[in-house]
């Protein structure tokens, strides 16, 4: 979910200029997965850019302000969204927490890092939802902690269907600050893209198993 086009539509354009995103249908991607993609999207680069992570910070802010009455603690997912969780986290005058995509295997063995208490209402953030699974993997261990988990909030999102499932499966509301849509959208405005590339694009979110065969 988008909640405010305008801002999307400015963060979708400081993801192509710093090439946070790479757009590419002619040679396209191939991702871990195996799944070959006309996209590549690297927010961590985000944090390179002084007045880009300082708009994303602030918008992240303004954005959670306006969707929850009270939030106690900022928790971010390793790895990407760390850094951005930190900075959100300083902006709101609010204490961080990160969750690891694992327990420690030594020490404490802790799966989350950082001060926290039961009941406290926490609000998650993520660089990049793709199905959701890792989000949904740190919400679901800050719910076993006791937290109250009030939502996640991400920097981008692919928009791919089975993510909203699984979300709506979770129990668990997110918004993005831009998504697929936006970005595309963006790109063909500024010319990032061809009238070709856009209708490739197109095609890529609508079936991106079969895209490209």
């Amino acid at each position: 979910m988008i909640l405010n086009k305008d801002k999307a539509l400015k963060i979708a354009d400081f993801l192509l200029q710093i090439k946070a995103v790479k757009l590419n249908p002619s040679d396209p991607f191939t991702w871990s997965s195996g799944m070959k993609s006309p996209i590549y999207c690297d927010n961590r680069k985000t944090l390179s850019f002084p007045s880009i992570r300082t708009a994303i910070r602030q918008t992240f802010s303004e954005q959670i302000k306006n969707q929850y009455e009270t939030v106690d603690v900022i928790a971010g997912v390793a790895t990407g969204g760390i850094a951005i969780g930190a900075l959100v986290a300083e902006e709101m005058g609010l204490p961080f927490i990160y969750v690891r995509s694992s327990a420690k295997g030594h020490g404490l063995q802790n799966m989350i890092e950082g001060e926290y208490h039961s009941g406290q209402r926490v609000v998650v953030i993520e660089d990049l939802i793709s199905t959701g699974g890792s989000s949904l993997k740190a919400v679901e261990a800050l719910r076993e902690a006791k937290c109250n988990v009030l939502g996640l909030t991400a920097i981008f999102s692919y928009g791919f269907k089975i993510a909203e499932e699984n979300f709506e499966n979770a129990k668990c509301p997110y918004f993005t600050l831009s998504n697929y849509d936006m970005l595309i959208e963006q790109a063909a405005k500024e010319n990032y893209v061809s009238e070709k590339d856009l209708a490739s694009l197109k095609d890529w979110k609508n079936n991106p198993q079969n895209w490209n065969q």
